[in-house]
């Protein structure tokens, strides 16, 4: 696996595995790409804010996540470039991620004011190109033959989708990104029905020391991969790279991992799993969950292990202060999810997109 761990520089003094930086040939004069840095957060949460406001009618971006990009532990999986004017401001930002074997996603911002259209144009197409680049860096030091480019956009961005468009991605998926509001009294012992009976919901088991147990983390793992093997662009992530993947994210926290378990002719299996981290605070201060992942294994449907997986991450997040839930779901989704949510109380608050190319090495 590549990775942004310190290594040897080139003879340009840039990292080899950041070699390929944007060409910035034909643009003004004093524009300059480079690796961002940990002083640059602010500026880039500034970008991204603003290009989500300009998107989606309003920003928020938690610093920790953007910093953990740049400098922590999201960064030892991405390459990434950061564009500069000549006055030294942030006008643009592509992060590639090594995600998994064939998967490379592929991030594109570029500032929504301060450039003309043609400026705003002709970056994104050097961005565009340099990620191309940087995807077949990571897929060779994978010893594949190619790699998938996944990148996205938000449903009525029309600049970002026309710049995928000229890139050569298509447009795959529609998301809804839902929300649900969270009441104290849900944290209140039956207040939200409890699982159907020979269903029982219970959080990863942890060692003394409060890490927890392999073979429960390892359940998860097996529940989601083998609950998503039917689903849209289903592939196979390691084990190690499930783990290192999710505990990137600052909002991490084991105790927010849950199993499903059935009562299978006196047999104790598991059925499902939950994954579930913190949601920054918003406006009015208070933190919220995410569902990241809710998966419910084939031999288990239909016995309400869904709703039981989520009445339980609705109570936790109840009994923590948080005043709400959010999920991202597929708009097509085979189960019929998003009515699900629907009935639960979840409602969509905007809508994403998926856009895929597949490349060669």
């Amino acid at each position: 696996m590549t990775s942004q761990t310190p290594d040897p520089l080139s003879e340009t003094g840039i990292p080899p595995h950041q070699s390929g930086l944007p060409d910035l040939e034909g643009m003004p004069s004093g524009w300059v790409a480079r690796v961002p840095a940990r002083e640059d957060v602010t500026a880039l949460v500034s970008l991204a804010e603003a290009h989500q406001r300009m998107a989606k009618g309003s920003g928020s971006v938690d610093v920790d996540t953007v910093e953990s990009t740049v400098a922590g532990t999201g960064s030892w999986t991405r390459h990434q470039a950061l564009v500069t004017d000549a006055t030294g401001t942030v006008i643009g930002w592509a992060s590639i991620h090594d995600r998994a074997g064939g998967r490379t996603l592929v991030e594109v911002t570029v500032a929504v004011e301060g450039l003309t259209e043609d400026e705003a144009d002709a970056l994104a197409t050097s961005l565009f190109a340099w990620s191309e680049e940087a995807g077949r860096v990571i897929a060779s030091g994978r010893e594949l033959d190619g790699t998938q480019l996944d990148s996205g956009a938000y449903a009525d961005d029309e600049r970002q989708r026309r710049w995928l468009a000229a890139a050569g991605y298509r447009q795959t998926r529609t998301w809804l990104q839902m929300s649900r509001p969270v009441t104290a009294a849900e944290g209140e012992e039956g207040v939200l029905p409890g699982p159907r009976e020979g269903v029982t919901i219970r959080r990863v088991a942890k060692h003394d020391n409060g890490l927890p147990v392999a073979a429960d983390l390892q359940t998860v793992h097996r529940m989601l991969e083998e609950s998503f093997a039917d689903h849209f662009n289903s592939y196979r992530e390691s084990f190690p790279e499930f783990l290192s993947r999710l505990r990137e994210d600052p909002g991490h926290r084991w105790d927010h991992w849950w199993i499903a378990e059935l009562d299978v002719d006196g047999e104790t299996v598991p059925g499902g799993a939950l994954v579930a981290t913190i949601l920054p605070p918003d406006s009015s201060g208070a933190y919220g969950s995410y569902v990241d992942y809710i998966g419910v294994h084939r031999l288990s449907r239909g016995r309400g292990v869904a709703k039981a997986l989520l009445h339980t991450v609705i109570a936790d997040a109840a009994t923590r202060g948080h005043n709400r839930v959010g999920l991202e779901v597929d708009a097509d989704s085979p189960t019929g999810a998003d009515g699900l949510y629907d009935s639960m109380g979840w409602v969509t608050a905007y809508k994403t997109e998926s856009w895929h190319r597949d490349i060669t090495t």
